[in-house]
C-alpha cells in the first residue's frame, strides 16, 4: 500500500493514477522509514456441519485451517507480485488467525513492516488468500461457501498515524466517498456491517468432564464458576457440561456469541483425553501468561498443580481462562481471577485505571475524576 508525503494525487484524489490518468507506482524513496501495522479480516460462510469438519479435522483433505494460515501467510509475502502497484516491503511478522464457529470462519491477519510504505494491501491479500485456501478445501462437500467483508480494520505508521475503521465510518457516515458533495447519498457505515462488539459483563462457562456430560458423575465446578462470575456482576450465557473431545468445538460456539469472558474447568492435565489446553490455545490472539502461572502457583500447596497445562489469554476481545477440574483448584483459580478480571476486562473494553483493588475492582484516581482510558485496539 502506498501513500506520497507530497500531494500526487490526480484531480480524482486516487494517488495511483497520474494527470493524464494513467496508472503509476508512487516514489516512496523520500518517505521516512517506520513501525507500520495493519490488521485486516474476512469471513468464509459455510454451514455449521463443514465448521464442525474443520474444527474436528474431518476432512478428507490436510488440515484446512493449518493449510489456510500457511496460505494466507505466505500469500502476504507475495502481495507485490498479485497487485502491480504494491511495492515489495520487507515484513517484519504476518499472524494469520481463524475462528471457526457456527457457520462461518472469521479470518484475522495482523501484518507489520519497518519500512516507507504500509501494509493494508499485505493484510487483506493474507485475509483473502487463506479465505480461498479454505473455500478450496471445502468445496467437496460445500460448492456454496462464500468468502465475504474482506475489509481493513486498522493501520499504524506513517505520516498519517493511526486510522480505525469503526471511527473512520462515525466520522463519515454522511460525508463519506459514496455521499454527494453536500453529504447527502448512501452513508457509508451502513454499507459494511460491524463487526459484534463484545457484551459488557457478560460470561460463559465450560466444564470438560466426559463422565460429567454422560450422566455418570455430578458436576460442582460449572455452578461454582457460574456463582461466582454472577456475585462478580457477570450475567452468565451457559455452563455447558461437555466431554473433554467436544471442547474444540464448545469454545469456539460460545466465543461466537461475544461473551466479555469464558472460564473452562478441567481438561488441563496430561491424561490423553485432557485437551482444553489445545483446544483453547489456536484462539487466543494475546496470550496472558501470567494469569495462568498465577493460578498454578495459589495451588502449589498440591504438587500436581504444577502439573497443570491451562492456560489464559485474549481471543478477539473476549478473556479466556483455563482452570483445573478439581473444585479446590477452581477456588485457588476463581482466588486469582478475583483480584484482575475486572481490571483486565475494563482495559479490553477501552477503559480501566491500572490501579487496581484488592477486590479486583478498577480503583479511581486519586484526583476522584474516575478511571482513565486506554486506546482500543483490534486483536490479531
Amino acid at each position: 500500500m502506498t501513500e506520497s508525503t507530497t500531494d500526487t494525487r490526480d484531480a480524482s484524489g486516487f494517488t495511483h493514477v497520474d494527470a493524464d490518468g494513467r496508472a503509476r507506482m508512487i516514489d516512496v524513496g523520500g518517505k521516512e522509514v517506520t513501525r507500520r501495522e495493519a490488521v485486516a479480516e474476512g469471513v468464509l460462510i459455510t454451514t455449521a456441519e463443514v465448521v464442525d469438519l474443520l474444527i474436528s479435522d474431518g476432512l478428507k483433505k490436510a488440515d484446512a485451517l493449518a493449510t489456510a494460515r500457511i496460505a494466507g501467510i505466505a500469500g502476504s509475502k507475495r502481495t507485490s507480485e498479485l497487485i502491480p502497484l504494491c511495492h515489495p516491503l520487507p515484513i517484519d511478522s504476518v499472524s494469520l488467525d481463524l475462528f471457526p464457529g457456527g457457520d462461518r470462519v472469521r479470518i484475522v491477519a495482523t501484518v507489520a513492516t519497518s519500512g516507507r510504505t504500509g501494509v493494508e494491501m499485505e493484510a487483506l491479500t493474507a485475509v483473502t488468500v487463506a479465505g480461498l485456501t479454505l473455500h478450496d478445501m471445502v468445496k467437496a462437500v460445500d460448492p456454496a461457501a462464500s468468502l465475504t467483508d474482506v475489509r481493513l480494520l486498522t493501520k499504524t505508521g506513517g505520516k498519517r498515524g493511526e486510522w480505525d475503521r469503526e471511527v473512520w465510518l462515525t466520522e463519515h457516515s454522511s460525508t463519506g466517498p459514496s455521499a454527494g458533495r453536500d453529504g447527502s447519498g448512501p452513508a457509508v457505515a451502513s454499507a459494511v456491517p460491524a463487526t459484534p462488539a463484545v457484551r459488557a459483563r457478560t460470561a460463559a462457562v465450560i466444564v470438560a468432564s466426559t463422565r460429567g456430560a454422560s450422566g455418570e458423575r455430578q458436576d460442582t465446578t460449572g455452578p461454582q464458576i457460574a456463582e461466582w462470575l454472577e456475585a462478580h456482576a457477570f450475567s452468565v450465557d451457559e455452563v455447558a457440561v461437555v466431554a473433554d473431545a467436544d471442547v474444540a468445538t464448545t469454545l469456539p460456539r460460545l466465543l461466537a456469541a461475544r461473551p466479555a469472558t469464558i472460564i473452562t474447568t478441567g481438561g488441563t492435565g496430561l491424561s490423553p483425553t485432557d485437551v482444553t489446553p489445545e483446544a483453547t490455545a489456536p484462539l487466543l490472539d494475546r496470550p496472558i501468561p501470567g494469569i495462568a502461572e498465577a493460578i498454578r502457583a495459589a495451588g502449589a500447596k498440591i504438587p500436581t498443580a504444577a502439573l497443570s497445562r491451562g492456560l489464559a489469554g485474549v481471543a478477539n476481545g473476549t478473556v479466556i481462562v483455563n482452570l483445573p477440574g478439581s473444585p479446590g483448584g477452581v477456588r485457588d483459580g476463581l482466588g486469582v481471577l478475583d483480584g484482575v478480571l475486572d481490571h483486565l476486562v475494563a482495559q479490553i473494553s477501552g477503559g480501566g485505571d491500572h490501579t487496581v483493588g484488592a477486590s479486583g475492582n478498577t480503583a479511581p484516581p486519586r484526583d476522584g475524576r474516575g478511571p482513565h482510558h486506554h486506546e482500543k485496539r483490534v486483536d490479531r
